[in-house]
């Protein structure tokens, strides 16, 4: 949504109180959920169609789909493309997440043909297509609000009424002790994979539904087809491996904010590699980043949070190493240094020349497709986290078979020689800076500059 919901678990408690969330068990035990074999070393791209092009239509789009096919990302989310509701609407156009038709196109952006050519084009070139969903609530001029106004929460007056501990006042709450409400979404859900294909869902506000009905709705979906079932949420309010294959990093993100004020070291690393253990079942993976629609268009660009370039740089060196798929947002690519406005028409600045963000992002992508030792799913391995002279420096190795990957990133402001224990992980690697083969030893020492890394792989890459 707009906002992150750090306060889910007082929305859903105040959301029992009233009514709004039935609190009974599931029918059924939810089955295992796999993670498509696609998503292996797949990276994710957020696509913002309102602000991407000038024309901001489907058509218009697709003309970028051989730019990001160069850029090598496999999986293009697309924030909500339904109808936007104008009543109460905030700004002049809305919000993308005020649904007025679930099983209908926003004509802003072109109709359902060309959104199936579309789709249809980008699954020719090999990508995958996943779908922005909001379950939480509707637009107040959604026709289930007067076909159906016992599908929504209400206010102690009988008035249907927006989620609670929010400011969402353009949008209306569902009520999911209703039975058949909840029948009808995953209708809904069901009509996008069977009309288009599509290969998954991000589910916005996941936590803010109850956990029966994705154990519900995934059973239902993925029964139809193997599908990526991300949730807006932590995992500790859904549940990983059952309802959702991913959730989002926010920890993560919020550890690459404390780069600016040199919050961020070592130890912070390791609490997050074990913070992902703990929370991820095998063959489950967070979904890492350093922005996306809500960090850009309410906290700030990368630049401005994590504090400038190389602090970006070192961050996104970490969400693609890390356990994890990395997410890459509408202009991220080519290097954005703005706040996109959110409810209004604001292009991304495509630089006339080519940005160095494009080159940097274009080897981590090729690097993460490549490396085995990088991959999540049934295919991960294991990530170890390795011995160094400085708490300003994090060091880890990623392993999957003979696959290896060697990370050392140094977490300061100041230029800094790092002693490396690899231990058993030393060997025959290719450099990731020079693409030439070298010799790690069992003990290293390196020189990073301020906020620098090093990379070491198994696997030679060819973009420069």
């Amino acid at each position: 949504m707009r906002i992150r919901k750090a306060l889910t678990a007082l929305i859903v408690s105040a959301l029992v109180l009233v009514g709004g969330i039935a609190t009974t068990s599931p029918s059924t035990a939810a089955a295992p959920l796999t993670s498509p074999t696609w998503m292996a070393n797949a990276t994710v791209y957020e696509v913002n169609m309102r602000q991407y092009t000038q024309e901001g239509t489907f058509n218009a789009f697709s003309t970028h789909l051989d730019r990001l096919k160069s850029l090598g990302v496999k999986v293009l989310w697309f924030m909500p493309l339904q109808p936007i509701s104008v009543k109460e609407r905030k700004g002049t156009l809305g919000s993308y997440y005020s649904i007025a038709d679930y099983k209908g196109i926003n004509p802003e952006y072109g109709t359902a043909a060309d959104f199936k050519a579309l789709v249809d084009k980008a699954h020719g070139m090999g990508f995958k297509i996943v779908l922005d969903w909001v379950a939480n609530h509707t637009g107040w001029d959604n026709a289930w609000v007067t076909q159906h106004p016992d599908w929504y929460t209400k206010d102690s007056k009988g008035n249907i009424t927006w989620p609670p501990g929010t400011d969402w006042t353009d949008v209306a709450d569902l009520n999911y002790a209703s039975t058949a409400m909840r029948a009808a979404m995953i209708d809904s859900m069901k009509y996008w994979v069977d009309t288009y294909d599509i290969d998954g869902f991000r589910c916005d506000v996941a936590g803010g539904v109850p956990n029966d009905f994705w154990n519900t709705a995934t059973q239902t979906l993925t029964a139809i087809k193997p599908l990526w079932m991300l949730a807006e949420s932590m995992p500790g309010e859904v549940t990983i491996g059952t309802n959702f294959t991913s959730a989002y990093n926010w920890p993560l993100k919020d550890m690459f904010n404390g780069m600016k004020s040199g919050n961020t070291d070592s130890f912070s690393v390791s609490g997050e590699i074990s913070r992902i253990a703990s929370e991820y079942p095998k063959g489950n993976y967070p979904m890492n980043f350093i922005t996306n629609h809500d960090e850009n268009s309410w906290s700030g660009t990368e630049y401005t949070r994590l504090g400038g370039v190389p602090q970006a740089k070192a961050g996104a060196v970490i969400s693609f190493t890390l356990p994890g798929a990395p997410l890459l947002y509408t202009g991220q690519e080519v290097g954005m240094n703005k706040m996109l406005k959110f409810f209004e028409k604001d292009q991304v600045d495509y630089p006339a020349t080519p940005s160095p963000m494009t080159a940097f992002y274009k080897k981590l992508i090729e690097l993460k497709t490549k490396s085995p030792a990088l991959a999540v799913g049934a295919a991960a391995g294991s990530i170890t986290e390795v011995n160094t002279n400085k708490l300003t420096a994090t060091a880890y190795a990623r392993v999957a078979g003979k696959a290896k990957v060697l990370v050392v990133v140094n977490l300061s402001g100041k230029s800094s020689s790092v002693k490396i224990s690899w231990g058993k992980n030393a060997g025959s690697f290719y450099d990731y800076a020079t693409n030439k083969k070298v010799t790690v030893a069992a003990s290293q020492t390196v020189t990073l500059p301020a906020w620098g890394y090093k990379i070491y792989s198994t696997n030679v890459l060819t973009n420069k």
